[in-house]
């Protein structure tokens, strides 16, 4: 039902990323995909069904806003307190893409670039937050994309290998 609800929201508000009928395998609704209209800030490659170019997917940042937003409070190992994140579930974002594989490498501008284990997304309500404490996030502030974990939520979470994969500044994800 909420899926269906979100296809009548973004028919009506003529947002960009739309879902389509299911998919023959399984019940998984994956996005038909505009290309994009503005500057590109997330590309997504490898083992994904769904495509707008050459070599993957890619979103600008209407596109990414277009998606459900989820909010997530909770601390970071590299902010003081606790902070309110808003984003798009990692989780829902790779199903609508129809990924497949283990492993999702994640890069930065940095050229930051750690693996993070399909099992966390699937497990954990892993975001890709573009705002924090109700404004954008900026480059100068862990922009324009943060993975963030539900750190407060899972004890299991506050360790330090789960820290590395907080990539700020994300602007590619690989599925292997």
């Amino acid at each position: 039902m909420y899926r269906v609800l979100l296809l009548v929201i973004l028919v009506l508000t003529g947002g960009t990323v739309t879902a389509c009928d299911p998919v023959s395998e399984g019940n998984t609704e994956l996005f038909e995909l505009s290309q994009p209209a503005g500057d590109i800030v997330l590309e997504v490659s490898g083992a994904i069904a769904v495509r707008n170019g050459e070599n993957g997917a890619q979103f600008d940042m209407a596109m990414l806003r277009g998606l459900p937003t989820v909010s997530l409070s909770t601390g970071t190992s590299v902010t003081d307190g606790s902070s309110d994140f808003e984003g798009f579930l990692l989780r829902d974002f790779l199903s609508g893409l129809g990924a497949t594989g283990t492993i999702v490498r994640a890069s930065a501008l940095n050229d930051y670039v750690v693996d993070i284990p399909m099992s966390d997304i699937e497990r954990f309500d892993v975001i890709v937050a573009h705002s924090m404490d109700g404004e954008p996030l900026s480059l100068q502030d862990k922009g324009p994309l943060w993975i963030v974990y539900p750190r407060d939520a899972h004890p299991e979470l506050q360790d330090i290998r789960y820290d590395y994969r907080w990539v700020w500044q994300l602007n590619a994800l690989e599925v292997q």
